[in-house]
């Protein structure tokens, strides 16, 4: 009968000397990982380091509009090829859009949504707001548009008396519906449901009916030309009937919006009387405020130590 192979011989490890001259060898054991499993774990590792760089870079891209290769590489302390390597994956699944030397969020056509405007920069949104409501007496009668800067406006301004605000932004209305002191007047339209705006021709004929003292408007955009632009032609229509049916106007934007872009044009800044924002314009913008007499108030300047 033949014998049955045995287990294969364990790993021989350093000769053991045992009586009458004989040796053993003892087996070695095995404490090292296989080379494959190393390579998994560093994978993992590497992974993860990557997701929750690129989810960071997408917040950086969020607050600020624009990010740069230089700023994430002294940021997250790697090179600057692994940060191209972050945007390149990042504007491939169209979280971005690749600028010279960095990018930033995709702003062409589509509107970021409500609560992401709303949570983009919000405190100088809030400072803008507050500059804004000094500014505007009691007793006057006012043009409110779509926006979330109009919306901290409207906040502003729930101290004020005797208001008479006029909006197609149900976000506004129903703001300063908690003051007393104030009657708000909303427009009829086409609601859209993502942010409480009613737009369209029916609005805007709305609008027309009015002659108020002030307009506080927003936009989406505003370009190095001074154009102000947005995403809704239909929302545009009802802006430039508040434009020309107020004594004044007034613009309310941050920093962001010089550098998205948007495809529809509402008007120039030259049209209006002034311009509300939280840090100096790009020098074209001034320029161009400087020839047509529309002042600037800067958060940054008014809260400058004198």
């Amino acid at each position: 009968m033949q014998a049955r192979p045995g287990p294969p011989p364990a790993a021989a490890g350093p000769p053991q000397a045992r009586p009458g001259g004989e040796t053993k060898l003892r087996p070695l054991a095995c404490t090292a990982r296989p080379a494959y499993e190393r390579r998994r774990l560093h994978f993992r590792k590497t992974l993860m380091a990557q997701n929750f760089r690129q989810s960071e870079i997408l917040t950086i891209a969020r607050e600020a509009g624009k990010v740069t290769v230089e700023e994430l590489a002294a940021r997250f302390n790697v090179t600057a090829q692994t940060i191209r390597r972050d945007l390149g994956d990042l504007c491939e699944v169209g979280q971005l859009t690749r600028v010279h030397g960095g990018a930033t969020i995709p702003s062409g056509v589509i509107a970021l949504g409500y609560e992401d405007r709303r949570s983009l920069a919000s405190q100088e949104k809030d400072a803008i707001a507050r500059m804004v409501a000094q500014q505007i007496p009691d007793g006057v009668s006012l043009f409110m548009n779509i926006g979330t800067t109009t919306e901290a406006v409207a906040r502003a301004l729930l101290k004020h008396r005797n208001l008479m605000v006029i909006t197609n932004n149900l976000n506004v209305a129903n703001i300063l519906a908690t003051s007393p002191n104030s009657e708000v007047i909303v427009a009829g339209g086409i609601l859209r449901r993502a942010d409480g705006a009613l737009v369209g021709d029916v609005t805007a004929e709305f609008i027309a009916q009015f002659k108020v003292d002030y307009a506080i408007i927003g936009s989406a955009a505003v370009d190095p030309d001074g154009s102000l632009l947005d995403y809704d032609f239909r929302e545009v229509r009802v802006a430039q009937a508040i434009i020309r049916n107020a004594r004044k106007s007034y613009l309310v934007a941050d920093h962001t919006k010089f550098k998205m872009s948007a495809p529809v044009r509402i008007a120039s800044l030259a049209d209006l009387d002034g311009f509300f924002t939280d840090v100096a314009p790009p020098k074209s913008i001034v320029q161009l405020c400087a020839e047509h007499d529309v002042f600037i108030r800067t958060v940054e300047n008014a809260t400058r130590p004198r």
